[in-house]
């Protein structure tokens, strides 16, 4: 699905407005409503809920959750603040509702008023500032009410977005921003480019994606570098199996991976390849590996190098549909230099991980004969060491897109909402995973994965978009299982059958 611009967001409302049709009040109600079932799910009746709410739209959304959650037989309170002669024609009317339920109590705040103290355990504060539109960090008295609100500790809640965060730009110039530390952020589709980056977990907090029925014609339809991947998606690119298949049909995964003391890494990559559905799959592995693998996975075939504890040589790899490079390698001398020569003589595209991506770091004059199409699985600090330093997420994404349109390979860097950039400049996040995931394997596991998926013959757009999606969906429900404290790079491998029983419906 396509993640808009603030400014396309607000055409989007609008076509809505215009095309359904429906008036703006009545948008803001459905909003409203969509909150309202939202917090009565989530929060017991006794909790007392506090209100905060600006001038615009997004005051007025927040009025009209008051008045939802008093008839419901909540406490509810709204604070406003600003002066009752801006509201916006909608808050307006929101504001004239609220005034007929004196069940509600609604205070008209100042600067010369105390601010509001909120009960740390008894009381859930509301956020309803600020909206997406916000093009200038909050000063003044409202930057006052935002930190007051983030120092009394109790559960916020954020309508759409937290006041003062910016959707579509960073906010990491200030060391303390005048923003909510949004708990929850209740957003409504499409969701903002900020929530995907980790420099603003700490605002947005765990964020819920809240239909109020945009139309999603226009948001399908408009062009836009970024988007995010979900269940339906990856659902359309999973292949089903022909009833007269044979292990040729599904291709031969190459994996080169392991060395001298890091042979888990050839064996949790291996164990994910074999998961993944490839026909065959072989390892090239140091000789002191020969016996680990041979028992830990004797489903895959192997080819021994001939150094007995690194990766010192390549066999004719014409034979193999696709060939994966990376975990456990190490970095040796001897490594560097048959990485090189792989790179030389390699003519598909290749996926690089771990000590492959590191070696390239050092190596950077080597990246151009990288065969176009080729997949780079780096974490944050490996992609650092790749493509150089940034000040910041958005940066890093920019930079991170420029590698990838410039080399005309892709990119998967690792992480929540792991960011995949393509050669034409796209950006897709992934949606599954959790933090049980970051543990020591886990990187190997995806890789495994995605060559299987390649040695299949899914294009590697195809590769990316599925393979990250299954190796999160297969954390998370490992992560249900047992955990995300207990969780490890194993788990992911056998929860997989599951992630693929999922796409298919059956789990």
């Amino acid at each position: 699905m396509n993640i808009l611009s603030v400014d396309k967001i607000r055409e989007a409302d609008l076509f809505t407005i215009q095309n359904e049709p429906i008036a703006g009040i009545d948008l803001m109600e459905r909003a409203a409503n969509a909150c309202f079932y939202w917090l009565i799910t989530n929060i017991p009746e006794h909790k007392k809920i506090k209100i905060i709410c600006g001038t615009g739209n997004n005051g007025g959304d927040g009025m009209a959750v008051a008045r939802l959650l008093a008839l419901k037989g909540y406490s509810a309170e709204v604070f406003i603040f600003g002066n009752p002669e801006n509201l916006s024609p909608d808050c307006r009317i929101n504001y004239e509702r609220l005034s007929g339920m004196p069940s509600v109590g609604c205070r008209i705040m100042t600067e010369q008023d105390s601010l509001p103290d909120f009960h740390p355990t008894e009381d859930i504060v509301i956020d309803a500032l600020f909206g997406s539109g916000l093009s200038r960090p909050v000063t003044g008295f409202l930057a006052d009410v935002i930190r007051h609100v983030n120092n009394q500790h109790s559960i916020t809640i954020s309508i759409d977005v937290p006041s003062g965060l910016f959707c579509d730009e960073t906010v990491a110039t200030s060391t303390d921003p005048a923003i909510i530390h949004a708990d929850h952020t209740l957003t409504f589709s499409p969701p903002k480019l900020a929530f995907f980056f980790p420099e603003n977990d700490r605002f947005v907090g765990n964020w819920h994606l809240l239909d109020i029925g945009i139309m999603q014609d226009f948001i399908d339809h408009t062009e836009s570098h970024y988007h995010y991947i979900t269940h339906s998606d990856c659902k359309k690119i999973l292949k089903k199996r022909n009833k007269f298949s044979h292990k040729g049909t599904f291709g031969h995964a190459y994996l080169v991976c392991g060395s001298k003391g890091k042979m888990g890494a050839a064996v949790l990559a291996a164990e994910a390849c074999l998961r993944s559905g490839p026909g065959l799959v072989t390892v090239h592995i140091p000789q002191s590996g020969n016996a680990i693998l041979q028992t830990a996975v004797p489903e895959a075939m192997l080819s021994l190098d001939a150094n007995e504890d690194i990766f010192s040589g390549i066999p004719d790899l014409s034979a193999y549909s696709s060939v994966a490079i990376g975990p456990g390698i190490g970095q040796a001398d001897a490594t560097q230099r048959t990485l090189k020569l792989l790179i030389q003589n390699v003519t598909s595209p290749l996926i690089l991980d771990a000590d492959a991506i590191n070696i390239l770091g050092e190596n950077k004059t080597w990246i151009p004969f990288i065969p176009k199409g080729s997949i780079f699985t780096p974490h944050p600090k490996e992609f650092e060491r790749l493509a150089g330093k940034t000040s910041n997420d958005f940066e890093r994404n920019k930079l991170q897109k420029e590698f990838s349109t410039k080399h005309s390979v892709y990119v998967v860097l690792k992480g929540a909402h792991t960011a995949i950039t393509t050669p034409e400049g796209k950006c897709y996040f992934n949606t599954t995973g959790n933090p049980g995931m970051a543990t020591g394997g886990s990187g190997d596991v995806l890789t495994g994965i995605l060559a299987g998926l390649k040695a299949q013959r899914y294009s590697s757009l195809e590769t990316c978009l599925l393979g990250v999606y299954l190796h999160g969906l297969a954390g998370d429900i490992a992560a249900k299982e047992l955990g995300q404290e207990a969780l490890i790079a194993g788990d992911i491998i056998k929860y997989l059958a599951n992630s693929f029983l999922s796409l298919y419906g059956e789990f």
